[in-house]
């Protein structure tokens, strides 16, 4: 098989090419196009370009010459592309509607030319919107309260409407909040981890009690490709795990894993349109494609901790 992983030098993008690249035959190959933006890291594919079977390109998914080369022979496209920080989103929403909408349509045009390709567009739990009680199942009606969410809920439309009109192979995957290994120190647990390394305060946004759904980044990674190998064309599959926190309760818990560190909570004030609460209903993924979760948040997140600790001319160059 032929992969096209787009955003594949981020955050998410990266684990993924590492944990796919253990499950390659000897005939597959992939190619990585990412254009090396805010979040996006070459040294994260260390290891993974060490291969034949493996191809870097830097070059932007709103490029529709790029793109239709690239697409050529492909099998699966795996769409991690996107601007994703909600706090840059609030002050320039352009460059989001642009590379998220823009640019997912540009792929999706591509792959609809192919005789047969499945598309996986990854998105978020963010475009349900805030979720006070219970968990949002993948019926949920869409309420995204940010530019970013906004964009992200536009482009999932979009890739599924090439499903109903074109008849693409679309699957679409809304995940939690990730955490783990290559994560850009704008986000909240590496800017808190980050912090306590280098005993700063602890920036936590108005009373600290929002809440978020956490997953470790290898488990969802693992079940992207358990999409890819079992899900079905049109779907929409919800990637959680009901491991839920406040925002001070994640502080809480790197101070505790930290105690070394001089960093103390700082209140600053609310970003603009806080989603109070996410959750997700996972129900559909683990019934229908098999997917569990392995990685327990307290125990992971320690191990997540070790990383950065280890790993500061990462973070440091990053920032």
């Amino acid at each position: 098989m032929r992969f096209l992983v787009t955003g594949g030098a981020g955050f998410i993008g990266s684990n993924f090419c590492h944990i796919l690249k253990q499950k390659l035959g000897p005939t597959d190959q992939v190619i990585v196009v990412d254009k090396l933006g805010v979040g996006s890291n070459l040294r994260n594919l260390e290891g993974f370009l060490d291969s034949n079977q493996t191809t870097f390109v830097k070059g932007d998914i709103c490029d529709s010459t790029l793109i239709n080369a690239l697409m050529k022979d492909i099998d699966v496209v795996v769409n991690f592309a996107a601007e994703s920080h909600v706090d840059r989103s609030i002050s320039d929403p352009k460059a989001f509607l642009i590379n998220n909408i823009q640019g997912t349509q540009v792929l999706l045009e591509a792959a609809r030319s192919l005789r047969s390709v499945i598309f996986v567009q990854i998105s978020t739990d963010e475009v349900y919107g805030p979720i006070i009680d219970g968990a949002a199942t993948e019926e949920f009606s869409l309420k995204p309260s940010s530019p970013y969410s906004a964009s992200k809920a536009a482009s999932d439309l979009i890739a599924l409407s090439y499903f109903q009109t074109y008849g693409l192979d679309v699957r679409v995957t809304r995940c939690s909040n990730n955490y783990g290994r290559f994560q850009n120190p704008e986000k909240l647990i590496p800017l808190l981890l980050t912090n306590l390394l280098k005993n700063l305060e602890l920036p936590i946004y108005g009373d600290g009690e929002n809440i978020r759904e956490w997953i470790h980044v290898e488990d969802h990674c693992k079940a992207i490709i358990q999409v890819i190998e079992r899900g079905s064309s049109g779907e929409v599959y919800n990637i959680g795990t009901s491991d839920r926190y406040t925002n001070l309760e994640i502080a809480k818990i790197l101070l505790e894993n930290n105690q070394n560190s001089k960093s103390k909570i700082k209140y600053v004030s609310d970003r603009l349109g806080h989603d109070f609460r996410y959750a997700l209903n996972s129900e559909k993924i683990i019934e229908s494609v098999g997917f569990k979760p392995i990685k327990e948040f307290k125990t992971s997140i320690a191990e997540v901790s070790r990383w950065y600790a280890v790993n500061t001319n990462w973070w440091d160059r990053a920032t």
